[in-house]
């Protein structure tokens, strides 16, 4: 094969010459071109998810009662919305863009689950409610412990916050139903809420 020499070729043909040379050289900037795309990708949109969009969707999330299948939906659209942010990423192997999948969508966004982020939320606000007491006035508190008159109507009850909250400390270990007892104790309670924090939600 004819090379050139350095003085007698311009750099296109100086470039055209090393990546005849070097194909492997190429393919790794290439791979390597692609990898510092989607870290700083995630740099960038880590913050915006972050100071921009969750505070919008999360906005009263203390007060939520949530279903499997509206937990479900939030899931979704958690998903869906860090896809549009993060992008497509490009097969190592093929060489072709494709859609990211769940398990890689998390591990580029540093920041909990959204469920996680509602029920740690809603604990840290149970735990408010529950130190208010009566001597406090806050209605709050009397909505929480107060009891409706009259007659339920027939049929299976719709979940109720505290529901909610009893199902959360179930999942980070905790069964005991006297949980506004606890809720006195304010390290043992952020421990709780922590622990809700750093769950792995199916």
């Amino acid at each position: 094969m004819h090379l050139l020499s350095p003085d007698s070729m311009d750099s296109q043909a100086l470039m055209a010459q090393c990546d005849i040379l070097l194909p492997s050289n190429k393919e790794w900037r290439m791979k390597n071109y692609f990898k510092l795309v989607e870290q700083q990708r995630a740099l960038d949109a880590n913050p915006f998810y972050k100071t921009v969009i969750l505070p919008v969707v999360l906005y009263g999330c203390e007060t939520w009662t949530l279903t499997l299948r509206e937990e479900h939906r939030l899931r979704v659209f958690e998903n869906k919305v860090l896809r549009k942010i993060f992008g497509a990423k490009r097969d190592e192997v093929t060489g072709e863009w494709r859609k990211l999948h769940n398990t890689e969508l998390h591990a580029l966004c540093s920041s909990p689950d959204i469920i996680r982020s509602i029920k740690s939320r809603r604990l840290r606000w149970a735990g408010h409610v529950a130190r208010m007491g009566e001597s406090r006035n806050a209605w709050a508190y009397r909505v929480l412990v107060g009891r409706p008159e009259g007659k339920r109507p027939l049929g299976r009850p719709r979940r109720r916050w505290e529901d909610n909250i009893k199902m959360d400390f179930r999942e980070v270990g905790y069964d005991n139903r006297e949980w506004i007892n606890l809720a006195q104790e304010r390290d043992q309670w952020r421990a709780y809420v922590r622990a809700a924090m750093n769950l792995r939600v199916p």
